[in-house]
Parts: C-alpha cells; structure tokens; sequence
C-alpha cells in the first residue's frame, strides 16, 4: 500500500445525490481519492456502489453535486470525457469483443492509423508491436496476441481485460468487481496483477468488491456505503473486517467512531 502525504486529492466529490424515480440511490456523498491511492467501496447490495462508479466514469449525471479532477471542477457528459480526463472503468463483464483477437481488444476506440493517398489504414504492425510489449510487462500467459478471445479461459480474459485499462487509465481507474468471475487462482492472479500494476505505474484506484480479503489486500482506505450514504471511512491498517461488516450491516452506527477524511 502506498504513503499518503497531505496534498489536495485527485478526485473529489462532494454532496453527490442522485434518484431514480422515487428510489433514492446516493444521498450527499462526499468521497476523496489520493494520488497514489488505493480506496476500497464496499457496502451491501443496492448499497448505491455502482451509481456511484457509474457517476465517477461518466455513465450517469448526478442530480446534485460537484465533482473535481486534478484540482478542477469537471462535469462528464458521457464516458468519453472521463476517458480523455484519464479515468478507465473495469466492469465484471469485462467489456470484451470475443470474436476479435487480443491486439483487437487492446486498442478498442483508440486504434493506431496512418494515412495513404487520402486513406485512413490501421497501423496493424505497430498495434501488434505495442500488444506483444503490453502482454509481456504484465506477465499475462496466453497462446497468442493473435487467439480470439473467445477461446481463452476466464482467467485469461479477465488479465486480458485488466491489463487493457490498466494500460491506459493514466490517472485513475475504477474497478466494479474485477475478479466477481475467478476461480480462486485466477482471483489471486488477477490482484497480484492490479496491485503490481499500480505499484509500477502509481495510478490511482477505486476498487468496489464484495470480498473484504480483497480490499484489505489492496486498499490503503476503505469506505462503506449503506443506504445511498456514507456509513464510514477507515484507513485500512487501523480497522478489522469486523468492524467493517458492521458499518455494512449498520450494526455499529451506534458506537462507530468519527470517520477519518484522509
């Protein structure tokens, strides 16, 4: 896990609300991620987690708040926006094109092109180049960049997909579930790669799972959602997984004690 220092956040978000019909989905929530920072989301279902992802990458307009990015106020009109501000999303379908190739699959939206006599032609080799080189820095084992995706194991698809936006998310990545699919090797595969990952490239993180092991593995801080609203935040190394359960279940609001901020 990384070092905090006291800086102005990455991100931060503040009294963000957002409904649908009569089903109130986030109420006034404030969250802060650092530079260089792992956060934990987790909470019950319907908890209001994915809205809230949701919101961060551009999905979803809030009905209220404000949000900053790199110390200014942004406001995302789709999941473009927040791509080309440096957010990457994650989701546990993994978003992958099975009948296209892993080259393919890595360069979705952002394909490499040159122009001949007025053309637009894919830069195939050099797509493939980048690939091979991405394939190898992450240590992913498949039978070739050049196998549909289709024929690899979950696992393989899972790094395939992981390895993807960890390659381009520059500045922060969300992760909804990233391993809600794995066998138990794969799972551990797959966080040893998102935790190498971004102890080499320093990105931020906001990782959402329903494994407490998980987040107490990776997440420097971990905030609970429950009811569409902040339960608690707590630095990762100054709780427990019992304390953690009951600001989910709401057994602890009584005797929780003040959340920390950074």
């Amino acid at each position: 896990m990384s070092q905090q220092t006291q800086q102005p956040p990455l991100l931060m978000a503040r009294g963000l609300r957002k409904t649908f019909g009569s089903v109130v989905a986030l109420d006034s929530v404030d969250l802060d991620v650092g530079e260089d920072e792992i956060v934990g989301l987790v909470g019950d279902n319907g908890a209001g987690k994915s809205t809230l992802i949701k919101i961060l990458s551009g999905n979803f307009a809030p009905d209220r708040g404000e949000l900053e990015f790199e110390g200014k106020r942004v406001r995302f009109g789709g999941p473009a926006d927040a791509r080309r501000a440096g957010i990457e999303t994650v989701y546990q379908d993994l978003s992958l094109c099975p009948n296209l190739d892993s080259t393919a699959n890595f360069f979705i939206g952002r394909e490499l092109y040159r122009t001949i006599l007025g053309f637009k032609v894919l830069r195939l080799g050099e797509m493939e180049r980048q690939a091979h080189h991405i394939v190898d820095v992450m240590g992913i084992n498949i039978p070739s960049i050049h196998e549909k995706v289709e024929y690899l194991s979950g696992g393989q698809r899972q790094a395939m997909s992981l390895a993807r936006f960890l390659e381009w998310g520059r500045r922060l990545i969300l992760l909804d579930e990233p391993t809600a699919a794995l066998g138990v090797r794969e799972t551990s595969e797959a966080l040893d790669l998102i935790g190498r990952m971004h102890h080499e490239k320093h990105v931020s993180m906001v990782l959402i799972s329903h494994n407490l092991q998980h987040v107490f593995r990776l997440a420097d801080r971990i905030i609970v959602l429950r009811h569409g609203r902040i339960a608690g935040t707590r630095k990762t190394a100054e709780t427990t997984p019992d304390e953690i359960v009951g600001l989910i279940t709401g057994a602890s609001l009584m005797t929780a004690r003040p959340s920390v901020t950074s």
